[in-house]
């Protein structure tokens, strides 16, 4: 293995581009604010010299949104991201995955309904006992403050899926359940921000769903004629998902979760990351859908520095009983409510999956906990400005000190090795 590819694996294995955007996003933010605020600020209309010139003018007029580089990070880039996560989900849903059969998949997805609804029970329940005890002062504006609630049921599928497989080790069976989980928190959370903190210039236009559907019948259409070429897939069928959800008024992230699916595949799961003889993570097999995640992951492993530069960048400000309220209600909402119900889930017929036990669920929840920059993005629809949105960033953002607990705490508890 040569130097290059020693280091190419290093920075996939680790997720190092991810983890140096999050540290470079808080410098930036607070060492150079007005340049980040430029670049990278929510809503900026200019987006600077780098894409002002042809893309940017491009995608204002011909999508009717501003050409941003906050918008092409967040809107088209991590598309892809969610691509392979999703190719990740359909494999395991394969004959010998962990979710297969489907009934497993029951599991996680009640589990998620545990990790959205008990955020939001704890956020009530901390911002009751803070204004109680006056910590928002004599006379709180309460409508304000409850427009917190969404931001906890937010988790950051890139991180926690790097700390998962940090905990876990490769090719644990909580990997693909968390994957699975988060990737339906942040559809749940997508919708929240559609619903609750749209905006009321521009209501959701579920007409302009045709597209999707659209698309997905191509995807299909395609799969019955055998095409063999994954970027017909994700370049023809993938954009037409992804123009209908952004012209619906719904965040197209993840527009290539409902294709993917239908990219042809190996009849079995083949496992998550296998290493090959060229020292990169990818698979022996070479169906489409292995040939799309492993030509683009490097691709998008690389572009995780930009998603997080883009979004971490929070200015160091005091901290409130916002930030508390949003830090309790994701580390105890999540971990208490995902248990919960996936426990309850299993008691009722759909278990958990093979190698995967009750132990391993908690760790699951707490690592869901891990809000960050999907809670960051929340947090800017729910405050448009003010203390209360400072205060909401630095809850979402110390979040990520999960991650890091749970790194230090996974092998003194005996997680990590193979089922």
């Amino acid at each position: 293995m040569t130097r290059r590819k020693r280091i190419v694996r290093l920075l996939q294995e680790f997720s190092l581009p991810l983890i140096f955007g999050v540290f470079g996003g808080l410098l930036a933010a607070n060492v150079a604010p007005e340049w980040y605020q430029r670049y990278f600020g929510v809503g900026v209309g200019d987006s600077g010299p780098w894409i002002v010139p042809v893309i940017g003018p491009l995608a204002e007029s011909l999508l009717h949104h501003p050409g941003t580089l906050s918008f092409f990070i967040n809107d088209v880039f991590m598309v892809l991201f969610f691509g392979i996560a999703a190719k990740e989900i359909t494999e395991a849903a394969l004959p010998g995955g962990s979710l297969n059969p489907l009934k497993k998949a029951v599991n996680p997805l009640l589990a998620t309904l545990g990790g959205v609804f008990g955020p939001v029970l704890v956020f009530y329940w901390v911002v009751s006992v803070q204004v109680s005890s006056g910590a928002y002062g004599e006379m709180p504006d309460l409508e304000a403050i409850h427009r917190g609630w969404g931001i906890p049921t937010a988790t950051d599928i890139a991180l926690a899926w790097l700390v998962g497989r940090a905990v876990f080790g490769a090719g644990h069976p909580a990997i693909n359940f968390l994957l699975l989980l988060a990737v339906a928190d942040d559809a749940i959370g997508l919708g929240i921000i559609a619903i609750f903190y749209g905006d009321p210039a521009h209501p959701v236009e579920l007409a302009w769903l045709g597209f999707l559907g659209l698309g997905m019948a191509l995807a299909w259409a395609m799969r019955r004629m055998n095409v063999q070429s994954w970027q017909a897939y994700i370049f023809i069928a993938g954009p037409l998902a992804w123009y209908g959800l952004l012209q619906a008024h719904l965040h197209p992230v993840l527009a290539l979760v409902p294709i993917v699916p239908f990219l042809p595949g190996p009849r079995r799961d083949t496992g998550m990351f296998v290493d090959t003889e060229a020292g990169v993570l990818g698979h022996s097999d070479h169906s489409p859908l292995h040939r799309f995640e492993h030509e683009m992951k490097l691709f998008v492993d690389v572009g995780l520095f930009f998603f997080a530069f883009a979004n971490a960048g929070v200015e160091l400000a005091g901290l409130g009983p916002m930030t508390i309220s949003i830090l309790v209600a994701l580390v105890v909402g999540k971990t208490v409510g995902i248990t919960l119900m996936g426990v309850i889930a299993a008691r009722l017929g759909f278990p958990l999956p093979t190698g995967m036990n009750t132990r391993d669920l908690v760790m699951t929840g707490f690592i869901a906990a891990l809000g960050l920059t999907v809670a960051l993005f929340i947090a800017g629809a729910a405050f448009s400005e003010g203390p209360l949105l400072g205060q909401a960033k630095m809850g979402a953002l110390l979040s990520g000190l999960v991650g890091v607990v749970a790194v230090l705490i996974a092998r003194p508890l005996g997680f990590g090795r193979r089922p």
